[in-house]
């Protein structure tokens, strides 16, 4: 998922892409880099920073939505208002990425249930401005899964199907630095619940506090772009769904990697009885692939997520 940020005050690239025709030919970009998804988003969430209206937020992501979608790509929405994905929505966005899971908005889980569209809820506690003050755990692991499992509830009792709902544990928000690496290390508790997991780790600020210089100072946002690629490939392997991030090519590569390096371990091994170097680099070849999952209609039309074949070895899709 390639990052597009349609606001003038985003942490990671500072409104390089505001403009309406600076952000697709960005998308555009992405998509050339490997990016299987178009995250808009209008509205910044960076710590400490504050909502823009409603109708703001619509005039920048909208334009950017259409033009996009027009040219084949799949879109998600990332907002937290209920308005804001339904129109999203009806300009050809498939996906509503909610960093609120809901809470946000109470709106919002009706508005998913009657657009179909896919929902990805993420472990939040409050806005931008209050967030780092709320970050309280017993155990940060169980705590989050717990709290996301509340929010599947809720969304269920307001209509959404189960099978519309993506999880995003919400690395950096509400969370100090070294509460995100256990959220990292234990992503199977969060497939406890059923449902694919997406991670956004990409130029977070506990990445800039790990790589900080010998004199402490953090490293700056585009600087964390290698360790972002490099839990990408981790999160992979792990078996996570989706990795959101703001520079494409070096983490699809490290995608592809993981999915190698698992598909490797479930064939037989080169050399052992009954294998020959030829027999198991065919099986590989069939086996690697970046995991994704292809939009579909469902019975009534309703778009669910189904399960695909994504890549061949030489990145094409095999569809």
């Amino acid at each position: 998922m390639g990052v597009v940020n349609v606001t003038p005050d985003s942490f990671s690239d500072g409104g390089e892409w505001f403009e309406p025709s600076a952000a697709v030919a960005h998308g555009l970009e992405l998509l050339g880099e490997g990016a299987d998804i178009l995250d808009v988003g209008g509205e910044s969430t960076r710590p400490g920073s504050v909502r823009v209206p409603q109708e703001q937020e619509l005039a920048r992501v909208l334009p950017v939505i259409e033009r996009l979608t027009a040219h084949g790509a799949v879109v998600s929405v990332d907002t937290t208002r209920a308005a804001v994905a339904e129109r999203a929505v009806a300009a050809g966005a498939r996906i509503v990425n909610d960093v609120s899971g809901g809470l946000a908005d109470p709106e919002m889980g009706r508005a998913v249930a009657e657009t179909g569209a896919a929902y990805v809820a993420m472990h939040w506690r409050g806005h931008a401005d209050v967030m780092d003050d709320l970050q309280e755990y017993n155990d940060v692991v169980a705590d989050v899964r717990d709290e996301l499992a509340a929010r599947m509830a809720a969304l269920h009792d307001a209509g959404v199907r189960h099978d519309q709902v993506i999880l995003d544990p919400g690395l950096g928000f509400a969370k100090a630095g070294v509460l995100n690496w256990p959220l990292l290390a234990h992503l199977d508790v969060l497939h406890e619940l059923g449902r694919p997991v997406l991670v956004g780790a990409s130029r977070k600020r506990f990445l800039g506090h790990l790589l900080a210089d010998s004199s402490g100072h953090t490293a700056l946002p585009r600087a964390r772009d290698d360790a972002t690629a490099a839990i990408s490939a981790l999160s992979a392997a792990a078996g996570a769904w989706c990795v959101r991030v703001h520079t494409v090519r070096a983490s699809a590569d490290a995608v592809r990697v993981a999915a190698a390096w698992t598909a490797a371990g479930d064939e037989p091994r080169v050399g052992s009885p009954g294998t020959s170097p030829r027999s198991a680099q065919g099986a590989l070849t069939s086996t690697v692939a970046l995991t994704t999952e292809s939009w579909t209609a469902g019975d009534q039309g309703v778009p669910t997520w189904q399960d695909s074949g994504a890549r061949k070895d030489d990145g094409r899709r095999p569809r």
